[in-house]
């Protein structure tokens, strides 16, 4: 799959719109209801290299650059976030941290697979213990010669029923306080002692799998460590650079999410009678439109200026933490707003907004909920302040 430029990028973006908007949409309710995507539809994700898009071009990917990353993703946000879930583990967290730090063994073993989709890949990070606070992990990877040993239990990941290879954050020196001590480990699907968990039940985001991942003296060589055994130790430094990304992409997400939910509640107000008119025509419901778009166009200009920094190199941890905190609450107060609008008719599942307002609630909580977030922002903010 050839890389996009500038000329050829948009034509992408048309492909996808056209399936998003033909192929995808029409089958949200049947996701919601079966939790599952059609097989037929990952297969032609993987035919129109979706699987790939952040991977280098030298490993089978389209190598898009970080802004055209997030413009497929706000496309794809416009719809249910199941079918974006199916592939994007492999185009962002799943994939990054070997495409960053990997070595060039570890790439071509695994990054043509994951461009092509015939593997799937998962992060685990989160534990029952560690969330919002990531450096008190507790899963170790213990050394005996030339392998780790690891045991310990990840939650609530992503992909983890589908994925194949798993990039896993374990304490490698029990020693080290914080973060320091802690490796980015890969281990494939099929090593012993490592369980897949049943599947969660969700509030929304039905149909894509979220479980438990157990390790239960899990044998893996020390040269699985991303970026080699050179590089024990250096795990944590390797999930914040993933994350920073991964931030900003969830950002981007909101942003399709409130778009979706923008139109919904503004063809609903043109479309919805009450005292002789179209509810549109109320002032109040105007003005529930325009904090929505006002608010969906600050988001849009923060993802833009935080993608621009990371792409640039420059230490964007403190944009990306904003992106993501301010355009996930933005997300839950349209949502709000819209099913307000709707009324009694935007609570009941008959129209989409019942379902859209369930997916935007997740939003506010992966990848650092708000709360953390906001202890980011203000900790890079208080430093330029110091003598």
């Amino acid at each position: 799959m050839p890389a996009f430029d500038q000329e050829t990028f948009p034509q992408l973006l048309h492909t996808i719109d056209r399936f998003i908007r033909q192929r995808l949409m029409p089958l949200e309710r049947q996701v919601e209801e079966k939790e599952e995507v059609p097989a037929e539809i990952i297969e032609e994700m993987k035919h129109m290299g979706l699987f790939g898009l952040g991977i280098p071009e030298e490993y089978g990917g389209c190598e898009l650059d970080l802004m055209q990353e997030l413009q497929v993703q706000m496309a794809f946000s416009y719809t249910s976030p199941a079918f974006r879930l199916v592939f994007w583990p492999n185009v962002g967290i799943g994939s990054k941290g070997i495409v960053l730090a990997g070595t060039e063994a570890q790439k071509r073993k695994y990054l043509p697979g994951l461009a092509s989709g015939e593997l799937r890949a998962a992060f685990c990070l989160t534990e029952p213990d560690a969330g919002s606070d990531a450096a008190s992990l507790k899963t170790r990877a213990e050394r005996d010669g030339d392998m780790l040993v690891i045991n310990g239990t990840k939650r609530f990941i992503t992909n983890a029923t589908r994925a194949h290879v798993f990039t896993v954050m374990a304490r490698t020196d029990p020693a080290a306080p914080g973060a320091a001590g802690i490796s980015a480990i890969l281990v494939d699907r099929d090593t012993p002692g490592l369980h897949i968990g049943k599947p969660e039940k969700k509030l929304g985001q039905r149909g894509s799998p979220i479980s438990d991942v157990i390790f239960d003296d899990v044998r893996v060589p020390v040269a699985n460590v991303i970026g080699g055994e050179g590089a024990l130790g250096q795990g944590f430094k390797t999930a914040m650079q993933v994350l920073d990304g991964g931030r900003i992409s969830v950002a981007a997400s909101a942003l399709g999410m409130a778009r979706r939910l923008i139109d919904e509640a503004a063809r609903y107000a043109l479309q919805r009678k009450q005292f002789g008119q179209p509810i549109a025509g109320f002032q109040l419901i105007q003005a529930m439109l325009a904090d929505s778009e006002t608010e969906y166009l600050a988001g849009h200009a923060l993802v833009t200026q935080a993608a621009q920094a990371l792409q640039r190199g420059d230490d964007a941890r403190s944009q990306a933490a904003a992106a993501k905190y301010f355009c996930s609450e933005a997300l839950s107060r349209i949502a709000d707003r819209a099913l307000q609008i709707h009324g009694g008719s935007g609570y009941v599942a008959e129209h989409h907004v019942e379902r859209l307002y369930r997916d935007a609630r997740a939003l506010r909580i992966y990848e650092g909920t708000s709360q953390v977030l906001q202890l980011v922002i203000a900790r890079a903010m208080l430093k330029r302040y110091e003598d």
